[in-house]
């Protein structure tokens, strides 16, 4: 069952779940590779929507989303993914098939040729418009301190397409 929503419908329980247990970021090549991310968010940039995400260049998510300009994200409803958020989100996918570890199932996506996760419920399928590499002397200092020597590159995501392949949202 595949249900087109608008874009912002969810956008408050997405902020909720990506800043408490995560959600995840999934990229396409090669190979097939999924990371959870606590940082990013929907907006509304050059009169499209928008999924803003920040990956650091040493993670291997970036060097697909490097090749492909192309993304996922799913959001977990309410069936419990806390132990492959938590696996996820601690190995790499250079070392890890964290599909076939964690049982999560590659749906095809719909518009991009990055797959969603089954197990979720909400999911967000995205083309990359624009990237910037973070310029460090443009960082807060404090923030610079605390969170970094490894920076993220901002992907601006489109969304191309965002629906539920579960209504328990």
């Amino acid at each position: 069952m595949i249900k087109e929503v608008p874009y912002n419908q969810y956008m408050v329980e997405v902020d909720k779940k990506l800043t408490s247990r995560g959600i995840f970021l999934t990229s396409k090549a090669d190979k097939i590779n999924t990371m959870v991310i606590g940082w990013g968010g929907i907006t509304f940039f050059w009169g499209r929507p928008v999924f803003l995400v920040a990956v650091r260049k040493s993670r291997y998510t970036h060097q697909l989303i490097e090749q492909s300009g192309e993304f996922t994200v799913s959001v977990p409803g309410e069936k419990d993914l806390k132990e492959a958020l938590r696996f996820c989100g601690s190995k790499s996918g250079r070392d890890y098939d964290k599909f076939k570890e964690c049982d999560l199932t590659a749906l095809p996506g719909q518009k991009v040729s990055v797959p969603v996760i089954g197990q979720c419920s909400l999911h967000y399928e995205c083309k990359v418009v624009y990237k910037q590499d973070m310029i460090p002397e443009n960082l807060n200092a404090e923030l610079n301190r605390r969170w970094y020597p490894d920076y993220h590159t901002m992907y601006f995501g489109e969304i191309v397409a965002c629906y539920l392949t579960d209504e328990n949202f």
